[in-house]
């Protein structure tokens, strides 16, 4: 098991493609936490948000970066959130695809949020109070197909941010 600070090492570490898969309607990240309340409020300042810069270095790098998040239905604050962020991350390169939670139950997607890197390693991310607490990081070429495979299928059924309605 990885602790937060280890998994978050894995983004420093060589890698050419990192991809993300996400279910949860919430999450608790402390770094969010007020800009959310902000968001709530009304506030749309986003100055904040370092993510886009990291993955506007990335990509200058050659690297590739993707995600599917799940949506719930309704949507939740959390989600809301997220979607209001969405555009700067995807201008700086980041492939952002969408899926409805009830195509996401269809589909039998994962329960559980991950990281893959270079389609070798899967960080299986732990959740507390306080957002990702660590990770179980997975090198088992056997087990890391299978979540190859959930993303190669997320990524063709997931919409893109544009196609939101």
């Amino acid at each position: 098991m990885l602790s937060r600070e280890e998994f978050q090492q894995l983004f420093s570490r060589e890698w050419t493609t990192a991809w993300r898969w996400e279910c949860q309607g919430t999450y608790r990240e402390p770094q969010e936490q007020e800009p959310l309340q902000r968001f709530l409020a009304g506030d749309t300042d986003q100055s904040w948000f370092r993510w886009p810069g990291r993955v506007r270095e990335w990509v200058t790098q050659g690297r590739q970066l993707g995600r599917v998040r799940m949506l719930t239905d309704p949507l939740t604050d959390y989600l809301r959130f997220e979607l209001s962020i969405t555009p700067p991350a995807l201008d700086a390169g980041e492939d952002i695809r969408f899926m409805p939670a009830a195509r996401a139950a269809e589909l039998q997607a994962p329960t559980q949020d991950y990281w893959m890197f270079d389609d070798a390693e899967v960080a299986l991310l732990e959740f507390g109070d306080q957002g990702v607490h660590g990770a179980e990081l997975i090198t088992d070429p056997t087990i890391v197909r299978k979540y190859v495979n959930w993303r190669d299928l997320a990524m063709r059924e997931a919409v893109p941010f544009g196609s939101l309605t």
